[in-house]
């Protein structure tokens, strides 16, 4: 198919290049054009406007930074809504509180055009691999024309509801891992006096009860970061993982439903991200309180 994808950072990289690989030809845009370098190597296209993305393309997939990033690329006279789009597909991936991808979802279907809500759970790797979780909110009949591109790209797909769903989920699954990497560091902290080998440590971890099924892919991360050596590159930064429990408290809110947990990590990711580590791996939080 043609597939347009708007918003190549780091999980865009990886999704152009697993689409190119099963077979679809695709063309990208991007605000910052600098990243959109390495995807000359794999014969994609660049357009020069997101307007343009959209009329080359029969499906359009987006993943932005927030609320504002989706505002600016879908709105405006050279947004992706300005043109024709009678009968496309849009796929929608970014992290974002489920109001936003209700209000799009009614612009672009006011167009014509269909529209699948679809955030992901997974980092670079399964981007790449087309091993992420895919959790849905759409009309039965939007998810069933997305669903044979979502199995391209993640090992599950979960229609979870309509539009606003996928989002709610999204939080869920998040919120625990976010609350975890701080609950390790302080676990870390505890027995720091021992002077265990952190990979000895990190082993023993995944062992237990206590041991979160995500250590087997960031455990050696975290022991090269405790012994100080290279812990490889970012995933998805502390940065990233603060604006998601922000966006987490205020739909708590919202709903009526407190995060006391949610609101108090926040506030430690915060003394992290004041030491200058809001560009390192989110993982890597639990080794910032252990040394602390």
């Amino acid at each position: 198919m043609q597939i347009g994808l708007a918003g190549i950072g780091r999980m865009g990289v990886g999704i152009a290049a697993r689409l190119v690989e099963v077979g679809h030809q695709v063309t990208a845009w991007n605000r910052s054009a600098e990243k959109l370098k390495p995807l000359a190597a794999l014969g994609i296209k660049v357009a020069a406007t997101p307007a343009e993305l959209a009329s080359s393309s029969e499906v359009i997939i987006t993943i932005l930074t927030d609320a504002a990033a989706i505002d600016a690329v879908y709105g405006g006279p050279q947004g992706l809504l300005a043109g024709n789009i009678k009968g496309k597909l849009f796929i929608e991936m970014s992290t974002v509180r489920p109001e936003t991808p209700k209000a799009l979802a009614e612009k672009v279907r006011a167009k014509g055009a269909a529209f699948v809500e679809s955030p992901v759970g997974g980092s670079t790797g399964p981007a790449r691999q087309g091993k992420l979780l895919g959790l849905v909110g759409a009309e039965p009949a939007d998810f069933a024309r997305a669903k044979p591109i979502l199995d391209q790209l993640c090992r599950r797909v979960e229609h979870c509801g309509p539009v606003g769903s996928g989002a709610v989920m999204k939080f869920t699954i998040n919120l625990p891992l976010m609350i975890y990497w701080q609950a390790l560091g302080e676990a870390l902290a505890l027995c720091r006096d021992l002077k265990l080998d952190p990979a000895r440590l990190m082993d023993l971890i995944s062992d237990t009860s206590g041991g979160a099924n995500v250590l087997k892919v960031r455990g050696a991360a975290i022991a090269a970061k405790l012994k100080g050596t290279d812990s490889g590159p970012v995933t998805f930064d502390l940065d990233g993982g603060m604006k998601d429990m922000r966006a987490m408290i205020a739909e708590g809110k919202a709903r009526g439903v407190e995060l006391p947990l949610v609101e108090r990590t926040l506030v430690c990711y915060e003394e992290a991200k004041q030491k200058g580590l809001g560009g390192e791996e989110v993982s890597l939080m639990s080794a910032y309180w252990a040394r602390r």
